[in-house]
């Protein structure tokens, strides 16, 4: 699973990905202590915005992969 962010006139930015075989993963700029990601099984991920400011208004996506 991908979790992405788009700030207002920006491109998507991998926030952190995560499978079932491996511990989340954040890119540099990001961490758990903002962005927790719970992943209870194969289909199901839910990333938490934690302490949410106004710097941290964009679009959130998620994407998934079989690979």
């Amino acid at each position: 699973m991908f979790s992405y962010q788009q700030p207002p006139g920006n491109g998507l930015r991998l926030v952190a990905s995560t499978s079932t075989w491996m511990q989340n993963s954040y890119e540099e700029g990001y961490s758990e202590t903002k962005f927790g990601i719970n992943r209870d099984n194969n289909d199901h991920s839910v990333m938490t915005i934690k302490n949410v400011t106004s710097k941290d208004a964009a679009m959130y996506f998620c994407a998934a992969s079989d690979r």
